[in-house]
C-alpha cells in the first residue's frame, strides 16, 4: 500500500468551458508572465510521441518544498510524467527545467489539504466531496485517485 503506481484509473473529464474557456485563458495569462492562483503551464514530452504536451496547473510550495497534484486524476499529464521523470513549467518568458518524483499515497494527506486549502474553489468539484478540512483518513481514501509529483527546480 501507499506505491505510488497505484492501481487507480480514476479520471474527471473536464467540461467544455473548461476545455475552451478557462484553461485557455488561464495558460493565455500565465504564458505572459501572470501567475494565476500559482498557475504555470506544465510541459512534458508525450510519452509516445516525444513531443512535447502542455497544460496549465497549480504549482503547490509547501514546507520549502514544491508539488505538482493532479486534480483530475490520472491523466494525459500524469502518465507522461512517469514516463519522463520530469519537465519544464513556464510562467511567461520564464522556464524552469524539473526533475519529478511522485509522492506516495500514504504521504499524501498533507499535500492534498494544502492543495485543497488554495484552489478548493477552483478544483474541489474533482475531490467528491472531500475538502480542505475534511478528517485525514478521508483524504487517505481519495489519494491514490490524485497523483502528486515533488518536483526538483534544475535550471
Amino acid at each position: 500500500m501507499g506505491d505510488p503506481m497505484s492501481a487507480s484509473t480514476h479520471v474527471k473529464k473536464p467540461g467544455w468551458f473548461t476545455v475552451n474557456v478557462f484553461n485557455r485563458i488561464v495558460a493565455w495569462m500565465t504564458r505572459r508572465g501572470l501567475s494565476v492562483w500559482g498557475s504555470r503551464v506544465l510541459a512534458v514530452r508525450g510519452r509516445k510521441s516525444g513531443e512535447w504536451r502542455t497544460t496549465p496547473v497549480n504549482l503547490l510550495t509547501l514546507d520549502g518544498q514544491q508539488y505538482l497534484v493532479a486534480p483530475r486524476g490520472h491523466v494525459q499529464w500524469t502518465h507522461n510524467m512517469r514516463a519522463a521523470g520530469g519537465g519544464e513549467l513556464h510562467l511567461g518568458k520564464n522556464v524552469d527545467v524539473f526533475t519529478a518524483v511522485e509522492v506516495a499515497d500514504d504521504d499524501k494527506v498533507p499535500l492534498l489539504r494544502a492543495y485543497l486549502k488554495r484552489w478548493k474553489a477552483e478544483v474541489g468539484v474533482f475531490f467528491n466531496g472531500v475538502g480542505p478540512d475534511s478528517p485525514d483518513a478521508d483524504l487517505r481514501r481519495i489519494a491514490p485517485d490524485h497523483p502528486v509529483f515533488r518536483i526538483t527546480i534544475t535550471s
